[in-house]
Order: structure tokens, then sequence, then C-alpha cells
């Protein structure tokens, strides 16, 4: 793991700012957080440089695009060895349901979140494609009432 990136009460109100609403101008920015409009293009692309802006991302909504049913799927791979790791993310990178992949250590390998118009279609994602593949050994599936994020994410003091 990499050394966390040094920030400063300016840095850390811009990336508050950017993660409430990546879609500010940066007049508007930098009057937020009282700094001169030159600093606040500065400090973001500094932020950017350094790697702690990855991206600027829309967030859309899971039930609008038909998707009202989300799951945590833990899987166990076997054997696991870099090639299956890398070919199985791949496979589950490409499936169109997929939220999010983790890769984690206990008795799983995988936790995978997924977003699908029923049950009835999450069946058959675990039945038709994942159970399917070889190297899959067992998968455990929570079916998720409500999912919350927390959007704003800042370095812990």
């Amino acid at each position: 793991m990499g050394q966390p990136a040094e920030l400063d009460s300016i840095d850390i109100a811009i990336l508050r700012e950017l993660q409430r609403d990546a879609r500010l101008q940066n007049k508007e920015l930098a009057a937020i957080v009282g700094v001169a409009p030159s600093t606040a293009l500065e400090r973001v692309r500094s932020l950017r440089r350094r790697g702690v802006v990855t991206g600027f991302h829309a967030t859309v909504s899971l039930d609008a695009l038909g998707r009202p049913v989300q799951a945590l799927l833990s899987v166990r791979v076997r054997p696991h060895r870099q090639q299956v790791v890398e070919s199985f993310r791949a496979f589950v990178l490409a499936q169109p349901e997929t939220v999010s992949v983790l890769h984690v250590a206990g008795p799983d390998d995988y936790l995978i979140q997924v977003a699908v118009p029923d049950t009835t279609h999450l069946q058959n994602l675990l039945i038709k494609r994942l159970l399917s593949r070889q190297e899959v050994v067992q998968v455990n599936t929570l079916l998720v009432f409500e999912a919350i994020s927390q959007s704003v994410q800042l370095p812990i003091a």
C-alpha cells in the first residue's frame, strides 16, 4: 500500500465539495472553499496528478435503469491462481448485471454486487452463467433490502 497523500484543509474542502457535486464550475468551487479561482484550479490539478482524485462520475439510479433487485454474491474459486483469478475477474466485470467486484480474504474469494430486474433474472445469472464456470466451487447469495453509500470520502484524522 502506498503512503497517503498529504492533504491540507483546502484540499479536504475541495474533495468534499467535488464529491458532493463534481459539476461545480471552478469559480463556484473557489468561492465555496474560500480561495482564488486560480488556486482552486491548481489544487484540483494537483489532486488529480497525485492520484487522490481519480475521475468524475455521474451517479445513476439502478431502479430507473430497470434493475431494482440487488444482491451480494460471495464466490469461492479454485484453484486460486493468478490466471484463474484474472479470467474470473474479467468474466464478472463483463456481465451487465455487475455493479462492483471485491477480491477478499476469508472463506470466499470474491464479493460481487449485482443489480437485476427481478429474482428470476438473478437465478438465471447464478445458474446459467456463474455456476456453470469450472473454477466456481461455491456461491452464497445475499439479497440486498437497502443499499446506502457514503458519498463523501475524506482522510481519517
